[in-house]
This record gives C-alpha cells, sequence and structure tokens, in this order.
C-alpha cells in the first residue's frame, strides 16, 4: 500500500510541476487572444477569443502574408539542415574510422573550436560574405552548414560512429567495400538516430537564429519569420495580439518537427558514445 501511496504522489508531484512548467505557454495562447486592453488584466483566458488575431496578422504585411515568410525560412531550412547533416557526418566519419597523421590533433583543435565565443568570429565573417557580395541573401546563413556542420555535431557522430563494431567494416572490405562504400553502405545506414538528432538541432538553432538572419537580411522580400515578427513593432505602438499570435505559429514547426522524430531523438542521445 505504501508502495502504491508513494507511486501515486509522486505522479501528482510530476503533473503538478509540468503544469507549472506549462503555465507560460498556456498564458501565451490565452494572450494572443486577448484584446490588448486585456493583456494587463490577471487572467490567463479572455472572456471573448479573439481569433481575428491569426487572420490580421496573417495578413499583416501588406505586400505579403506570413506563408511568404514561412516559405522563406524553409527554404533555408532544407540547405542548413541537408548540408549539416551530410557534411558532419563524413568528417565524423574520417575522424572515428580512417587512421592518418595527426588525427588526434585536429580532432583537438576541432573540440577546442567548441570553446571559441560566436562573437568572436562575426566581424571576420561578415567582412568576408561583404566582400563577395553574399550581404542580403540566404548564403550567409546556409554556407557555413556546409562544412562540418559544427563543431558539436562532429564530436557527437563521431561518438555514435566509434560504438559501431569494426567487424563490420571489415567483412565489407573482404567483400570489395572501398571506404566510400562503407561509409554509404555501412556507417551512414547505423548513425541515422544520430543522424536524426543532428537534424533536429540544426534546425531548431538556425531557425532561432535571430542574430544572423538581422545582420545579413535586409530585403522584406527575404525576411524569415524571425524578422517578419518585428514588423509589428514599431515606434509608437505594438500589435501585442497579433505579435503573440504569429509568434505561437512561429514555433510550431520546431515543436511538429521533435514530435515526429521524439523516438529517433532520444535514441540518438541515449546510445551516443556507448561501446560496441
Amino acid at each position: 500500500m505504501s508502495a502504491l501511496r508513494s507511486k501515486a504522489m509522486n505522479h501528482v508531484g510530476l503533473t503538478l510541476f509540468s503544469l507549472l512548467m506549462l503555465y507560460p505557454v498556456i498564458w501565451w495562447v490565452g494572450a494572443s487572444l486577448k484584446k490588448p486592453e486585456e493583456l494587463s488584466l490577471p487572467t490567463i483566458w479572455p472572456s471573448v477569443p479573439m481569433w481575428s488575431n491569426y487572420s490580421e496578422g496573417w495578413h499583416f504585411s501588406s505586400e505579403y502574408t506570413f506563408a511568404h515568410f514561412f516559405g522563406n525560412t524553409l527554404l533555408m531550412e532544407v540547405g542548413n539542415v541537408f548540408g549539416g547533416v551530410l557534411t558532419a557526418a563524413i568528417v565524423a566519419y574520417g575522424f572515428g574510422r580512417l587512421e592518418f597523421k595527426l588525427r588526434g590533433f585536429w580532432f583537438s583543435i576541432l573540440l577546442l573550436t567548441m570553446m571559441l565565443p560566436g562573437q568572436v568570429t562575426v566581424v571576420p565573417q561578415y567582412i568576408l560574405f561583404n566582400s563577395l557580395g553574399f550581404v542580403d541573401s540566404y548564403v550567409p546563413l546556409v554556407l557555413p552548414h556546409f562544412f562540418g556542420g559544427g563543431a558539436f555535431f562532429i564530436f557527437l557522430l563521431v561518438q555514435f560512429i566509434r560504438g559501431i563494431p569494426r567487424d563490420l567494416d571489415e567483412a565489407a572490405k573482404i567483400d570489395g567495400a572501398s571506404v566510400y562504400g562503407i561509409f554509404v553502405r555501412i556507417v551512414f545506414p547505423l548513425i541515422k538516430p544520430a543522424l536524426v538528432t543532428v537534424a533536429i538541432f540544426t534546425f531548431i538553432w538556425s531557425w532561432d537564429d535571430f542574430f544572423a538572419q538581422v545582420l545579413y537580411i535586409s530585403s522584406i522580400d527575404k525576411f524569415t519569420v524571425g524578422l517578419a515578427l518585428r514588423m509589428f513593432i514599431d515606434q509608437f505602438d505594438i500589435a501585442w495580439g497579433q505579435l503573440l499570435a504569429m509568434s505561437l505559429l512561429s514555433v510550431m514547426p520546431s515543436v511538429l518537427i521533435f514530435l515526429f522524430a521524439q523516438k529517433h531523438f532520444v535514441e540518438g542521445i541515449a546510445t551516443t558514445g556507448l561501446k560496441g
């Protein structure tokens, strides 16, 4: 009986804690349906929901709807995820499976870059992309993902690859597979959970990278969702209801991707670093 009571208390505690953590989201949903004068009231749900906040926010711009900005962002994310996953897997395969001189040294240098603050490289990168004429385009936001995808992702994949038995490589070599064949036919399919993890992190981090977007994009027709949200703020007034409604929609892609890929994401995190 005591075990059942303890289990019930644990469930009640977890439920209350979950509601506490979800309170900001619940308030966010309610506030997106409120009139401006109701936002200061200590109520979660409005007396009369203003569903028009969503339709008016979606058509806030006279020239573009938010579908245009979502399309811009998703187009950019396709390049980011594809480039980040592919190149991170290739580099990680080199460090995790191939033997070459100074491999440990270069891997240490790679790990050291994780300790380098991103602010250090902002000015040199901007000068480089500006001199190449890539400012006010998606190239500065997408191109870096085609050069390894980031030291953290490479490290994560290296740890996952090291957990794959090398006997599979030897068997493939006996069958005549080359280094590239082993990567394509053996390693790449087996690291699918880790690749999903890299894809989710890449998508979420680049989707939320407002600083880089505002630094390189200035034309309205190229605005991402994050930049489009600034259009609700002017010098004299803020359309809070519409801003909250569109900001709520802006997080839905990340939430949906995590929910649909949660199984592979958890598997990738749980098995990374385990030895085969």
